[in-house]
């Protein structure tokens, strides 16, 4: 089966090459948007059929199944978030001629003349925010946004980033690009986006005007404390220990099981912005402290869960390849058989013991569930105790 995936605009009059004219006029089975209908049906032969792109999307394919060829339109590139991708990963043995349009990333750097080969592209178009959580820690000078009609607007993107700390752009949001009678461009301070609505489709770029800080390594007083006891907290150098020890850079999930303030689970993310990070603790005031600190400290992204892990329900939530345990309250043992029926077979879990106590409970623990001491190093912060930083993983 053979598709022709036509680029287009929004612009009502379209001004297409030869050859395009003649795969158009050549061809019978027309396919896409309500939008692209409208747009393209004054030169469509007579007598054509038109199949409309629309959810559930296997019904769709199913239509095109019964035909050799398909002359797909699409908005700008087919191959940038669009339906090209789509045909190749339901038919991956069809055959596709491109002929693409201008991105509407690309149409608005155009309109604002701004170059844009370090530009960093986010598509929000019906995704989670994880990957735009990401590039705002990560701090990149350009980020190009896809927008949404629904949760990802312009609004609430602006809403996101000043909730966290992230005044250090400017917006520049292009509305109906490509339609010349009705496209706007416009470039607000990110507080001016607040509330406003804008037509759609449209998206967006930002552009960095300061460098947040961004420090390796947080220092403990630095963050909103348990009653201000700074005792209460993972010190500096012990929590970049422990985030080596978990070996973040090659891992996609992180659970904190014991978060108390949220230090370790806000350095990982400030450290690792590309994580899923899961954090559980049992005390209530737990539920503030780690919200307050995530946004003093701009990391979005962190999912937090109050209760007796043990009693949680974490049957929803993406497995963990690494694990990091804060706290256990006596119930190590049920803890680390929790974490063995959902960790990786490649995670790692690593402990901070205080006391020699502790360090018995984890090792007992790990060695009744399959589970080997990996690494262990102990460290001494001033005039507190030592500290033993454990690393387990799975029995070869």
């Amino acid at each position: 089966m053979k598709f022709y995936v036509i680029g287009i605009d929004d612009n009502k009059e379209q001004h297409f090459s030869p050859e395009i004219l003649e795969v158009i006029a050549s061809n019978k089975v027309f396919s896409g948007g309500a939008r692209h209908h409208d747009i393209i049906k004054e030169i469509l032969s007579k007598g054509y059929t038109w199949i409309n792109i629309t959810v559930p999307l296997d019904n769709v394919f199913k239509q095109y199944s019964v035909f050799e060829d398909v002359v797909v339109f699409a908005s700008g590139d087919p191959l940038f978030f669009g339906f090209a991708n789509t045909i190749q990963r339901v038919m991956p043995d069809a055959e596709i001629i491109l002929y693409p349009y201008f991105n509407s990333l690309q149409l608005l750097a155009h309109r604002l003349v701004m170059p844009y080969q370090d530009m960093h592209i986010v598509s929000l178009t019906g995704r989670p925010w994880n990957k735009f959580d990401e590039a705002l820690i990560t701090g990149y000078e350009k980020i190009g946004v896809l927008t949404d009609n629904k949760e990802h607007t312009p609004s609430s993107i602006a809403s996101r980033m000043l909730e966290y700390g992230y005044d250090n752009y400017t917006i520049s949001v292009g509305e109906l690009l490509g339609n010349k009678e009705e496209e706007i461009v416009t470039t607000f301070d990110l507080k001016d986006v607040i509330g406003k609505t804008f037509s759609f489709p449209n998206n967006l770029i930002l552009q960095k005007i300061y460098t947040r800080p961004r420090p390796f390594g947080i220092p403990e007083n630095d963050f909103h404390l348990l009653n201000g006891r700074v005792k209460m907290i993972t010190k500096m150098p012990v929590r970049l220990l422990s985030l080596s020890m978990l070996e973040l850079r090659g891992k996609a999930v992180l659970w904190d099981v014991g978060f108390c303030t949220g230090s370790v689970s806000i350095e990982a993310k400030m450290q690792f912005p590309h994580l899923q990070i899961y954090a559980f603790e049992q005390r209530e005031e737990g539920r503030v402290l780690i919200e307050s600190n995530a946004h003093k400290f701009g990391t979005p992204g962190i999912t937090s869960f109050i209760g007796d892990f043990v009693e949680t329900d974490i049957s929803t939530i993406s497995h963990p390849d690494a694990v990091f345990i804060g706290g256990h309250g006596g119930k190590m043992n049920e803890i680390v058989t929790k974490l063995v029926g959902v960790l990786n077979k490649d995670g790692v879990i690593v402990f901070n013991s205080v006391s020699e106590d502790s360090k018995s409970l984890f090792l007992s623990a790990i060695d009744s569930n399959n589970l080997r001491l990996d690494q262990s190093i102990s460290i001494k912060i001033d005039d507190f105790n030592t500290i033993d930083v454990m690393k387990a993983k799975f029995k070869i």
